[in-house]
């Protein structure tokens, strides 16, 4: 699989920000888990890093992402998910 030419795909309600998806390109194995893993989950990975108020937390949060990916974490550690999903006429999260 080449990481220049595959598209990776953004989340349920985020699309995929450019320093993100650089570094899961420069990454292989990072690169097969996002394209592994659901809408939702990256959906989570792209508001955690978004939520960041600074830079430097921002840097470390898509570090973390791609090494978080690579070791086969589905999830962000610790995030309580993505406050931008609506809910459906049952109160549930979509």
């Amino acid at each position: 699989m080449s990481t220049n030419t595959v598209t990776l795909p953004g989340g349920v309600c985020h699309d995929l920000p450019d320093d993100l998806n650089l570094a899961i390109r420069g990454d292989e194995t990072a690169q097969a888990a996002w394209l592994d893993i659901t809408p939702l989950a990256r959906n989570e990975f792209i508001c955690w890093i978004d939520a960041a108020k600074q830079q430097k937390t921002r840097d470390r949060r898509v570090g973390r992402a791609v090494d978080e990916l690579a070791q086969g974490k589905r999830r962000p550690c610790c995030w309580p998910g993505c406050p931008h999903r609506g809910e459906d006429s049952t109160g549930q999260k979509v």
